[in-house]
């Protein structure tokens, strides 16, 4: 705060509102360099690729952040292929994740020459291997193991257990990696292992390493050898006094695992989201109404489920600050509520707040799976987008419109 009056970096986020209007999703790119700093230190003096997972937050002007610092990119569909090329990522950095490839997908990121596939079925395997081989190419690829490990997180972002959808069986592991060696169409590279999301302690990670490397061992004794591993990201984020530990902190506890092991050599791969941009962002929204009630005040503010998801369909946790700080006026406690028609639209319930309507709040921790989850529910516009640097403070989405949203709709 500057004179009671919340900033990213130097810019003033009630001037910031009053250009833009709200709901307004603000960045801050020196908070994502030093997050990408913290992964890079772990990383000294190894072989590594830190490969942001773009649906945290898929905005071009982020991309271009990451790109121009060097990162690869982590990608789950065609759509993200063509962002992450339209900000300049290079190719030969781009990993693509998820479970339902289609075969127009693969044929495009082959076409680009990404840099491998993170396969997740043996089906896929075999789909992959015929698209490639009718394309003239070998695909290269990395198996995703599930390794049934707990990440300790909440079960809709947790996807390393016998019950998830993701990868491939661990005990299937050895006998899927002889198949893919056998098609024609793929060359295998890596394996790859990420076991969920806001992942907050570094057990469920050692763990995993181990299962991992005891497959690495076996897969390379049928001769199989692999040029990378792929340990995917996860690491959380402080959203209400969550203490995930430091992301240079963790790299060297696992690093060790790794030397002690025998495979301190091996290049690696990792594919953080959240943890590069989750604390880099907040929503700006005004409060429209406040509403008291016999068993709950409502405090209505123009921002919605539609905007910020994640407490509808976490129950998350976002912490939410008046932009301008009243010393002398008495909090009231309120369920911070959005206008869309539902009882799931809520931002943040039991929260003590001196506010009028017309004033400003800021939802915190709201750069990752905010912008990148919002929909066009109620048909409300999706906000805009602004990234500071310093005092600089650019545009990098407008505000969406009703003819942007209806442009692709016809009367019959």
């Amino acid at each position: 705060r500057a004179e009671g009056v919340l900033r990213v970096e130097q810019a003033d986020l009630q001037a910031l509102a009053r250009a833009h209007g709200t709901p307004l999703f603000v960045y801050s790119r020196q908070w994502m360099l030093d997050a990408l700093a913290a992964y890079r230190r772990g990383f000294e003096g190894r072989e590594a690729l830190v490969c942001y997972a773009l649906k945290a937050n898929s905005s071009l002007g982020v991309l271009r952040v990451f790109a121009e610092a060097g990162c690869g990119f982590d990608i789950v569909s065609g759509g993200e292929l063509a962002r992450a090329l339209a900000a300049g990522v290079e190719p030969g950095k781009i990993i693509f994740s998820g479970v339902g490839k289609t075969r127009a997908e693969m044929r495009q990121a082959l076409d680009a020459g990404i840099a491998c596939f993170n396969v997740e079925s043996e089906a896929e395997l075999d789909v992959l291997s015929d698209v490639a081989v009718a394309a003239g190419q070998r695909a290269p690829v990395s198996l995703r193991i599930n390794p049934n490990v707990d990440a300790k997180t909440h079960p809709y972002i947790s996807t390393g257990l016998k019950g998830n959808k993701f990868g491939i069986a661990h005990d299937r592991a050895v006998a899927v990696y002889r198949h893919a060696a056998s098609l024609p169409g793929l060359s295998v590279v890596g394996i790859d292992c990420h076991i969920g999301s806001q992942i907050t302690e570094a057990s469920p990670y050692l763990d995993a390493l181990d299962r991992i490397l005891d497959l690495v061992e076996a897969i390379e004794a049928q001769g199989i050898r692999l040029q990378h591993l792929d340990f995917g990201g996860g690491l959380g984020i402080d959203y209400n006094g969550d203490t995930p530990p430091a992301a240079d902190a963790l790299w060297r506890q696992l690093l060790a695992r790794l030397d002690a092991r025998g495979f301190g050599d091996r290049k690696l791969v990792i594919e953080p989201g959240r943890s590069l941009v989750g604390n880099a962002g907040v929503c700006l929204t005004e409060v429209l109404y406040t509403k008291p009630g016999e068993e709950k005040n409502f405090c209505i503010v123009d921002a919605a489920m539609n905007d910020l998801p994640r407490p509808a369909m976490y129950e998350a946790f976002h912490r939410i600050e008046p932009v301008v700080l009243k010393a002398d006026a008495e909090p009231v406690r309120y369920d911070v509520v959005g206008p869309v028609c539902e009882s799931g639209d809520w931002l943040g319930r039991d929260r003590d707040l001196a506010v009028q309507s017309g004033d400003l709040l800021a939802v915190l921790s709201a750069g990752a799976y905010c912008m990148s989850m919002a929909s066009n529910y109620n048909t409300r516009g999706r906000a805009a987008e602004v990234l500071v640097s310093g005092a600089e403070a650019r545009l990098i989405r407008r505000r969406e419109t009703v003819e942007d949203q209806l442009r692709a709709e016809q009367l019959p």
